[in-house]
């Protein structure tokens, strides 16, 4: 295990000691990972949790790393188990999550942990990702799930109110108000992790973000958006086919829904979700766009048959 008191560099010609590390989960990800990892100083603290049990060498992208560690999950555990491996494992006081398609560079790292030392109320601060369009992405956090905003969020509601529905797409530099944060680009303290359970490992994929975020507000504590904090998104860190993960999504969704709603609210929103993906489907398959019916009916899959077999 690397220690934190150990971890120094020469950075814009000040010697600094580290107090933070980056943990990020592998799955058939070694091009986005080693693209991500050319963009940070060699010597910042990372740990590669990888789970599909060394298939593509990502332990090789630290071996030369003074401050990387490798860590094999064994393979097929999920984002939110990994990520807990990972976070278990450190001796750093801040952790870092990033998706092997994040492109953040160091100075946003710091940003957001500053935000964590400055600020004894923050659990979880996050970075903005932003598409190949420079345009933050939908889904950079969201509001917890109702009837309404889910009926919001299948209409489009959100494209002309944009907190209405269930994901958020924030104008850059405005603040946002949002019930959790994705962990694309976040930071939040090790303890305080450790104190909410980490990641609901209930979640295979997906859903974990929101399950925290609710722990987050139910302890009285904040977290915050940065919406001037911009950061490119690949949305390619994964090596699973997309009609897989967009089932996974569905079930994951659904899980969610039954966990913390009553059995008829939870078949609501299940329904509304159905009808919506369904139309969107339609109107794909009308514009002769296969590829769009077969993701709108794979999340649709999820939603009702559960999550797919392990790929």
């Amino acid at each position: 295990m690397q220690q934190a008191d150990s971890a120094q560099k020469t950075y814009r010609g000040e010697r600094r000691t580290w107090d933070y590390e980056l943990v990020t989960v592998s799955y058939h990800s070694r091009d986005q990972l080693e693209l991500m990892l050319a963009g940070l100083p060699i010597d910042l603290p990372v740990a590669v949790v990888d789970n599909a049990a060394g298939a593509d060498r990502v332990h090789e992208l630290v071996a030369d790393r003074p401050n990387g560690r490798y860590v094999d999950s064994g393979g097929g555990k999920g984002f939110a188990k990994a990520a807990n491996m990972g976070v278990a494992s450190s001796s750093y006081e801040y952790i870092v999550f990033g998706n092997p398609d994040a492109r953040p560079n160091v100075d946003i790292l710091d940003k957001l942990v500053d935000d964590l030392r400055t600020d004894p109320s923050l659990a979880q601060v996050a970075a903005t990702m932003k598409g190949h369009d420079n345009r933050p992405e939908m889904g950079n956090g969201g509001w917890e799930p109702t009837p309404l905003r889910t009926l919001a969020h299948v209409v489009g509601a959100h494209k002309v109110a944009p907190s209405v529905g269930l994901f958020a797409k924030p104008t850059p530099g405005r603040p946002m108000d949002v019930d959790w944060l994705t962990g694309a680009c976040l930071a939040i303290k090790r303890d305080t992790f450790s104190e909410l359970g980490g990641f609901d490992e209930r979640f295979f994929v997906y859903n974990e973000d929101m399950a925290i975020g609710r722990r987050i507000r139910e302890a009285g504590m904040r977290q915050s958006l940065r919406t001037d904090l911009l950061v490119p998104h690949g949305a390619g860190g994964s090596g699973a086919p997309k009609t897989w993960m967009l089932q996974m999504r569905g079930a994951s969704m659904m899980r969610y829904l039954r966990l913390h709603n009553t059995a008829s609210k939870a078949r609501l929103m299940r329904s509304i979700l159905v009808a919506g993906y369904a139309g969107r489907a339609g109107v794909a398959r009308v514009r002769g766009n296969d590829k769009a019916v077969a993701e709108h009916s794979s999340y649709i899959k999820g939603l009702l048959n559960g999550p797919p077999e392990l790929p």
